[in-house]
């Protein structure tokens, strides 16, 4: 006998428990590493690679401190499980699970933890790019010469494996922060990117988690300078930011608990998520060059 079709159903789906996966983006120094202090201690694990829990000092929660890049990989295969697709001899794999146990014990452990907080991405990429310089991958096959280009590609195929894997840890909210970084483009405008080494894993970051957040400096209307989150992709202030439960403000109150509150609640219709107005193009501009405006009616269709 043959087996069914194995369909979720939609109340299956919407009944199967579901974490919140995001990153928070900022620069130095503006709390990304305190908003531990918004989450319940009891309820969350901090991975603290930066050794920089000054800040929380005081803090009653527990903490892990991987060194290496072999530490984190541990980690993401000890609490998201294997990964069935991938063969014995890779990472995230049954054959890895397994040595992962029999060093760490029980992954019920875990169990107690609902969020895992890990700060910080950015020096994730350091150490998984330290790796990744002393991979055969880094070297030249022809003349055995150390080559950058071979190490960045290895870097970013493992953080996106790293960040893949603990996307799919379904029951656990997982947040990473990292170091945002203001940049010129050609054209001289100011854009702002995600501090991690290589660049495939800053581009494909925001394609693999639910929500990406900015905690930005916001000037309010007295004057004042506010810190925020801001939270959707369209914004005036053209900071990274994607929403995927459509639940969120543009602006929010820069308190992750509340945050994460907010996130699962009550269902918003597709039809106030979604909008199909017919669009407001802006009228060409006044100042058009005349050439420029015969053009334009040249190439008109007779």
């Amino acid at each position: 006998m043959s087996a069914a079709l194995p369909i979720i159903t939609a109340d299956q789906r919407l009944a199967a428990p579901r974490g919140i996966k995001g990153c928070i983006f900022g620069k130095s120094g503006i709390g990304k590493t305190s908003l531990l202090w918004t989450l319940d201690p009891e309820r969350t694990l901090f991975m603290d690679l930066e050794a920089g829990d000054l800040a929380i000092e005081g803090w009653q929660g527990d903490t892990i401190r991987p060194r290496t890049w072999k530490d984190c990989r541990d980690f993401a295969v000890f609490i998201g499980g294997p990964n069935p697709a991938l063969r014995d001899d890779q990472t995230y794999s049954q054959t890895h699970y397994d040595a992962v146990c029999a060093k760490y014990g029980d992954p019920a452990a875990l169990g107690k933890y609902q969020t895992i907080f890990i700060d910080s991405i950015t020096v994730a990429g350091r150490l998984c790019f330290q790796w990744s310089k002393g991979q055969p991958d880094a070297f030249s096959e022809k003349t055995g010469k150390p080559d950058v280009r071979g190490a960045y590609g290895l870097h970013g195929r493992e953080m996106i494996g790293w960040l893949t894997h603990l996307q799919h840890t379904r029951a656990k909210n997982v947040w990473f922060v990292g170091i945002l970084d203001t940049k010129v483009d050609d054209f001289n405008r100011k854009i702002f990117v995600p501090q991690i080494d290589g660049s495939k894993t800053g581009l494909e970051l925001p394609g693999i988690v639910d929500q990406v957040i900015t905690m930005a400096e916001i000037v309010d209307a007295g004057g004042q300078a506010q810190r925020a989150f801001v939270c959707q992709t369209l914004n005036p202030l053209g900071f990274p930011a994607k929403d995927r439960s459509g639940r969120l403000e543009t602006l929010e109150v820069p308190h992750l608990g509340r945050l994460m509150e907010k996130i699962p609640g009550p269902l918003i219709p597709a039809s106030r998520r979604l909008t199909y107005e017919p669009l407001a193009l802006p009228k060409p501009d006044a100042g058009l060059a005349p050439d420029a405006t015969t053009q334009s009616q040249t190439n008109q269709p007779n």
